[in-house]
């Protein structure tokens, strides 16, 4: 095996993932590049969640028997996880969503509800960037069309990054909210968090970062981001689906209105008028997704065993090499950063003429799993104009032999096309 700096212990790691054992297309060992998309479960994870449905399964908070306390410590012990995992100042600015486009879409519904100093109305600006995944540019869209608000963006330069030539006429002193991803998930490109944050803090525009590309592969502590809120998804981060996190600060999750009505949620209760429990449970209405915040626990359980800054080294070693190695392929285009530098793990590229569909189709029958199409990104593929790309995106299991295998088998691509 190709041996390179930096890296975990691979073999010791994917004896944890049992599906990268799996066997596809004839007897071919499955080599796993769609982590962008969801991540693999490890065993640990696997196994707390079949613990709690077999030992612990009941519903949270209002029951006083057994499993009811044992499953309330399980769910609010998930939340004291998550809240070290991202440095939160309280464990009560963590609210459990189902996935990370709930928790930008809630953000989004709150703004258009609230009251001065914060609702978004059209005499006010929306900021994103035309890199989005489209669960952070839809709810704002939604948001300007039924508030009057405008919705402005920045540009993106020909290498894949963030163009800020503009950043004093996207973000002005009517914008209410300022809304981006950490790290793009079809290009890779980390973007300079600091520079935006300080320029929406000068006009007294809020912050929300949408991590789910971020959480799972390097530190993130929403402390030093300097963010009002951020938003990530559990399933990319070795966490089952169906659980997300918002984390908001404190005196605004107490300002902010609710958006879903229902139990868990109240105070109290008449005929006339109902008031609110405090923050996190204001936004946690009904049944939560219990079970799967005790598997989200357990994610971060796993992940800071091993720790995060050493899956960061690894992926930048593994992307780095992946970088050099598809440079070798005829016709490839890279879309988006071509260094490793302020990029994360998830590689867009496209292959001369060959539709990524079609180039996906053949690695899947070389037992390489990637991502085809627009990954929810259309206007980066708008930007660049091509219709869709491949996407190799890697994780802490990920080893150079994948890598290389991806290589090979664009090269039976290449072949196979003529």
């Amino acid at each position: 095996m190709t041996q390179l700096p930096g890296l975990l212990d691979i073999e010791a790691i994917r004896k944890d993932f049992p599906l990268l054992d799996r066997v596809v297309h004839d007897g071919k060992k499955i080599v796993y590049l769609d982590n962008a998309a969801t991540s693999q479960k490890p065993r640990q994870v696997l196994d707390a969640l079949n613990e709690y449905y077999e030992q612990h399964n009941a519903n949270v908070h209002r029951g006083v028997h057994v499993l009811a306390e044992e499953a309330t410590a399980l769910y609010e012990g998930a939340r004291d996880k998550v809240a070290a995992f991202i440095n939160a100042p309280s464990r009560d600015e963590v609210i459990f969503t189902k996935n990370a486009s709930e928790s930008l879409n809630l953000v989004a519904n709150m703004l258009g509800w609230a009251d001065e100093p914060y609702r978004v109305d059209r005499e006010t600006e929306i900021a994103i960037t035309e890199m989005e995944h489209h669960s952070n540019i839809v709810p704002w869209q939604l948001l300007a069309q039924r508030t009057g608000a405008k919705l402005k963006w920045f540009g993106l330069t020909d290498d894949g990054r963030l163009d800020l030539s503009n950043i004093e006429e996207v973000i002005t002193e009517k914008t209410k909210i300022v809304s981006f991803t950490l790290v793009s998930n079809i290009m890779g490109t980390v973007n300079p968090v600091e520079a935006i944050v300080r320029r929406a803090q000068d006009v007294g525009a809020l912050v929300l970062i949408d991590a789910s590309q971020a959480a799972p592969h390097m530190p993130l502590d929403v402390q030093a981001l300097g963010a009002d809120f951020v938003a990530f998804t559990g399933h990319k981060m070795c966490g089952p689906t169906g659980i997300g996190v918002l984390w908001g600060r404190q005196e605004l999750l107490e300002d902010l209105p609710p958006f879903l009505g229902g139990g868990e949620m109240i105070e109290t209760v008449s005929m006339h008028a109902s008031t609110y429990a405090p923050a996190p449970h204001k936004f946690e209405a009904g049944t939560p997704p219990i079970a799967q915040a005790v598997g989200l626990g357990a994610a971060v359980d796993y992940l800071s065993a091993i720790g995060m800054d050493k899956i960061a080294a690894h992926e930048h070693a593994i992307t780095e090499y992946a970088i050099k190695r598809l440079a070798e392929v005829p016709d490839l285009r890279i879309i988006g950063p071509t260094t490793a530098e302020d990029r994360g793990a998830a590689i867009s590229f496209v292959l001369g003429d060959i539709h990524p569909h079609d180039v996906g189709q053949v690695l899947d029958e070389q037992g390489i799993a990637v991502r085809v199409g627009h990954h929810c990104a259309r206007p980066v593929c708008l930007r660049y104009g091509i219709p869709a790309t491949t996407r190799a995106s890697f994780y802490l299991y990920s080893s150079p032999a994948d890598v290389d295998a991806l290589i090979d088998g664009l090269e039976h691509v290449r072949n196979f096309f003529g």
